[in-house]
Formats: C-alpha cells, sequence, structure tokens
C-alpha cells in the first residue's frame, strides 16, 4: 500500500437514476477497508435506520461511520430544517476530511442536498479543487451530480436504471438495498 506522500487521491462521483450508487461505493468502503484504510462515511439522507452495510462495517475497527440525515427528504414537511441539517453534515464532513485521520471519506447522498439546492455544487467542487488533501480519496454518491462536482471529480459512473423492482411494487428489500 502506498504512502500517503506517495498516493494520488481520487475523487469519485456516483449518480444517476439507476440503483447501485451507494451499493457500489460501499464496495469500495469495504475494499478499502480490506487494505486497511482508514475510512470515514458520512450519510446526508438516510436517517437513524440501521443498514445491513453498517451492521458489517462495525465489524471493522478501520470504519468510522456517521448516519446523519433527517431521513428521506422528498417528502419533507420543513424544508428549513432540511437546508439547516445539511450545512451542518457539510461542515462535519469538511472537518473529518481535513482532519488527517481518514484514507478515504464516502459522503453518501450529497448529491441530492446540492440536486435540491440545499448545498451548492460549486462550493462543494471549491472545496475537492484547493482542500481536499491530495491523498485522501473522497466518494460522492446520490442522484443529480451537480456539473461543477462532476467536474472536479476523477472518475464519475452514472448508473443508469432500465428496470426496478420498485416499479412492480416490491418496496425496498432487506439485505438488497439497506
Amino acid at each position: 500500500m502506498k504512502t500517503r506522500e506517495r498516493r494520488q487521491g481520487i475523487t469519485l462521483v456516483h449518480t444517476g437514476t439507476g440503483k447501485g450508487k451507494s451499493s457500489s461505493a460501499f464496495g469500495v468502503v469495504f475494499r478499502a477497508a480490506g487494505w486497511g484504510l482508514n475510512i470515514c462515511v458520512i450519510q446526508f439522507i438516510k436517517g437513524k435506520w440501521k443498514t445491513g452495510e453498517q451492521i458489517a462495517a462495525e465489524k471493522f475497527d478501520n470504519i468510522e461511520w456517521h448516519t446523519m440525515g433527517d431521513g428521506f427528504t422528498w417528502d419533507t414537511k420543513n424544508p428549513a430544517q432540511d437546508i439547516k441539517t445539511s450545512h451542518e453534515i457539510w461542515d462535519f464532513s469538511r472537518q473529518k476530511i481535513l482532519s488527517g485521520k481518514f484514507d478515504l471519506v464516502l459522503l453518501d447522498e450529497i448529491n441530492y442536498c446540492s440536486s435540491y439546492g440545499w448545498i451548492s455544487g460549486e462550493e462543494i467542487a471549491e472545496f475537492i479543487k484547493t482542500q481536499k488533501p491530495k491523498w485522501l480519496h473522497l466518494l460522492l454518491t446520490g442522484r443529480d451530480a451537480p456539473q461543477a462536482v462532476i467536474d472536479a471529480a476523477n472518475t464519475v459512473t452514472e448508473m443508469t436504471k432500465i428496470k426496478h423492482a420498485f416499479d412492480e411494487g416490491v418496496l425496498a428489500t432487506q439485505g438488497v438495498e439497506f
């Protein structure tokens, strides 16, 4: 494993309408954990409910996990609170990224916060370009990644929905989607 001094950190974005953005990101998290990297996962939307990936991460001593959102905010009753929460999580995220403690930081579902207008994509992109440590890997997920973030990233993957069980009335499935 390359030392931080010799590592080129990359910024990855997983976006698009298809399933698999967070799932793919968690694959990266567990791969990095297997190599002994220190990881911080910060979830912007999920709320306080437990997921299989969080349960799995608890088995690793090199993954720090923070589920901080107010829940699925497309049904929001209080947009001002969602904006406030998103900014608090973004401030917390920047502190974690700049702490020097982590080799990989996952900002799960941050792109939704930008697409809803709660956090500026330009602000996120500027942080990536000017403040993110050069050796740190940063991964951002969620639909509708802002163009500024796409431009600032090294690797961008768009998940495209072809078909989804939800369209057939199947709700999110434990062990597959959470």
